[in-house]
């Protein structure tokens, strides 16, 4: 009952973060690249750090050092990749112009959808593992949700949605984690070697997204003073997570 209570109040926060994307208004274009490649920068320290010292160490206490914890990373890298391929859903956090635009919308926020169902899902698998393996999992999907929902708030007026409606579809589309993670709950203790064979595979899709998604974003800032600050913000991302290990 305690992981259901910390799970369901989670992934409603992770939710209730689709509606961020309006107070980005007021931003002039050049003022929101800045605060995304900030925010994006952070991102990729939490994902890392909570892959690196919280997942990863977790599988291997629970699974052993073995080709099968490889494996289940590598699946992890893997099934999101088939997203971003099948699904035309990409964790891109350029302010979408006519120099860098994106797919319809309509296709943007079926991937949307599929992706923060996933993310659903591991949130409740990580509150089945343990209460401080499911903060911490929360935490790196804020993280990169923050910067991932503007992104999608951002396709969504530039291809003619009004405001109102992009709010509503946004945090429609975020609903679907309450489903995965009420999916994960109830299937993870019913489904044999579940709850810890989702650790190393989330592992794999964390490292996927960060490596894959936000870092080559950050390479567009070639200044030395923007790209010190990234690197500080990801050094923070990771301490964040590093003093978290200290609820284990």
């Amino acid at each position: 009952m305690q992981a259901w209570v910390y799970a369901i109040i989670s992934v409603v926060l992770v939710s209730l973060i689709s509606l961020i994307g309006v107070f980005t208004l007021s931003f002039k274009k050049e003022r929101l690249k800045k605060v995304l490649t900030f925010l994006v920068s952070f991102a990729v320290g939490g994902l890392f750090g909570d892959a690196f010292l919280h997942l990863l160490p977790e599988s291997f206490e629970k699974l052993g050092i073995t080709i099968k914890t490889s494996a289940l990373v590598l699946l992890g890298i893997l099934t999101f990749f088939i997203l971003e391929k099948f699904l035309r859903w990409r964790h891109c956090h350029i302010p979408t112009s006519k120099e860098h635009s994106h797919p319809l919308f309509a296709m943007n926020l079926v991937g949307d959808t599929v992706h923060n169902f996933f993310d659903g899902i591991i949130i409740g698998a990580s509150f089945l593992v343990s209460i401080p393996i499911g903060i911490t999992t929360t935490l790196a999907i804020i993280f990169h949700e923050i910067p991932q929902e503007i992104g999608d708030f951002g396709i969504f007026l530039y291809w003619g949605v009004p405001i109102k409606k992009a709010l509503v579809l946004n945090f429609l589309s975020a609903l679907s984690a309450i489903f995965g993670t009420i999916a994960s709950l109830i299937l993870g203790p019913k489904i044999g070697g579940y709850i810890f064979s989702l650790l190393p595979f989330t592992a794999g899709g964390f490292l996927y997204i960060a490596g894959s998604d936000l870092i080559p974003e950050l390479h567009h800032e070639v200044s030395l003073s923007t790209s010190f600050w990234q690197f500080i913000l990801i050094i923070f991302g990771i301490s964040i997570m590093a003093l978290l290990t200290l609820l284990e």
